[in-house]
This record gives structure tokens, C-alpha cells and sequence, in this order.
């Protein structure tokens, strides 16, 4: 019996590196991932997972394998929710497995899962700032999450110390452009600290386009609009755009 457990764990070794190694023709590769598939423990699922980690030599099976794994995990339903947990844990290639969460795990599991991975990407400084920022992609797009839920979890990604990471919050907050957005994007705005002129710009024409209250920190803004914003003004207690002279 031991020994035949220490041969089926050594074909599953061997089935995962054939699924996982980039240089392995991809018939071959996918036959492995089948059979990760078939065998659906957790540790095969979170191989299967790893798939998206590299790319193959060739873009359009890349591609095809990638979409035939969201594909075969989501028809999985939750069963997969421990291995998408573990792997996400992990790992910064986190795309691909956030639709599969979102088709295999209800709005509550979702957000239980994807709070326990943004415990771990407080704002602040981090080496690779990727994996939050496909967390705020994911949530700006996710649509069985409220507006509010998302503003709750991203606004505070507006003062993440990489400026790209402030972007993605920012364009995800002109997505879920509702009331509980205008104070956090107003804040942001008139950030001492934001050295960033084309981030309050992309701030500044947000507000103008959903129509955003400043929630009276019109004195605050005025500098800007002197200055980096005259393209702006306020008019009762929102930005506007200025127009045009005619020619």
C-alpha cells in the first residue's frame, strides 16, 4: 500500500512538471493538464494553477491553454476555492484565477478570499506592486460587487507609495463613480504629499466627468486650479471644465 501511494505520488510529479515546464510541446503539456484535471486533489489544482506563472513559446497556444484552464477549473465549480486560496497566496500572477473565483465562489467567499489577499498588500511600499494591482482591477470590474464594496476596499490604495498602484485605484474609483467615491478622490487630490501632476489631472477630469462632489474643500482646491488645474473651476461645489475661447 505505501508503496503504491509513493508511485501514484511520483506519476503526479512527474504529470505536474510536464504541465509546467514552458519548454514541453504543448500536446504533450496539455495532455498533462488533463490529467491534473482528472486526478482534482488540491495540490493538482494548485499545479494547474501554476499555468499562469510563464508563457510558452507560442502566443496562440499560450493563449488557448491559459483560456482552456479558466475554462476547466470554473466547471470545476468550488472545489476549487482551497487551491485558488493557496495559489493567489503565493503567487503575483493572479488574473486568470480571480475569473475563476468569481465564476466558482459566491459574492461572499469572493470577498472573504480576496480580503484575505489585500491583508497582505497593505498600501505602503512594496517590491512588485502587480498583484494589487490586478486585486483593484479584478474588483473595479467584478460585477456581483456593490460600489460601495469596492470604494471601501480600494480608496485606500489611493495613497500607495507606487504610483501606478494609485492609478489603477483611481481609474477603478471612475468606474464606481457613486457618492462614497468623492471624499476619498477629493483627499487624493489635495494630498500634500501626492507629487504626481498628471494623477491629480486624471483626478481632476474624473470629478468633472461623474459630476463628484468636492465635499467642501473648494478652499483646499483653489491653489490647484491657479496653478496645475486652470483648465478647471468650481462651480456649486464640483469641478467643471472651463471652456474653450472661440477662435
Amino acid at each position: 500500500m505505501v508503496f503504491g501511494l509513493f508511485s501514484k505520488e511520483r506519476a503526479l510529479q512527474r504529470t505536474i512538471k510536464k504541465a509546467t515546464n514552458k519548454l514541453t510541446q504543448s500536446p504533450e503539456r496539455w495532455a498533462a493538464m488533463e490529467k491534473l484535471l482528472e486526478v482534482g486533489t488540491d495540490d493538482a489544482l494548485h499545479a494547474l494553477l501554476r499555468r499562469f506563472t510563464f508563457a510558452s513559446l507560442k502566443s496562440i497556444e499560450d493563449q488557448q491553454e491559459k483560456d482552456w484552464v479558466v475554462q476547466a477549473l470554473t466547471a470545476k465549480g468550488e472545489v476549487c476555492v482551497p487551491a485558488l486560496r493557496r495559489f493567489m497566496k503565493s503567487s503575483t500572477a493572479i488574473a486568470h484565477p480571480l475569473r475563476i473565483l468569481e465564476g466558482v465562489a459566491d459574492r461572499d467567499k469572493a470577498l472573504e478570499v480576496v480580503d484575505d489577499l489585500l491583508s497582505e498588500e497593505q498600501p505602503g511600499y512594496t517590491r512588485d506592486p502587480e498583484k494589487r494591482i490586478q486585486i483593484i482591477d479584478w474588483l473595479a470590474e467584478w460585477k456581483a460587487c456593490s460600489n460601495e464594496d469596492v470604494v471601501e476596499r480600494v480608496a485606500p490604495y489611493l495613497a500607495d507609495f507606487d504610483e501606478s498602484v494609485r492609478f489603477a485605484a483611481t481609474e477603478a474609483l471612475s468606474l464606481r463613480s457613486t457618492p462614497d467615491a468623492a471624499e476619498p478622490l477629493v483627499m487624493a487630490l489635495i494630498n500634500p504629499d501626492e507629487e504626481s501632476g498628471r494623477l491629480r489631472v486624471r483626478i481632476a477630469e474624473i470629478m468633472a466627468e461623474t459630476g463628484l462632489s468636492l465635499c467642501g474643500q473648494k478652499k483646499a482646491v483653489q491653489p490647484l486650479l491657479d496653478d496645475l488645474l486652470r483648465e478647471f473651476r468650481v462651480q456649486k461645489d464640483k469641478l467643471v471644465r472651463r471652456k474653450k475661447p472661440k477662435s
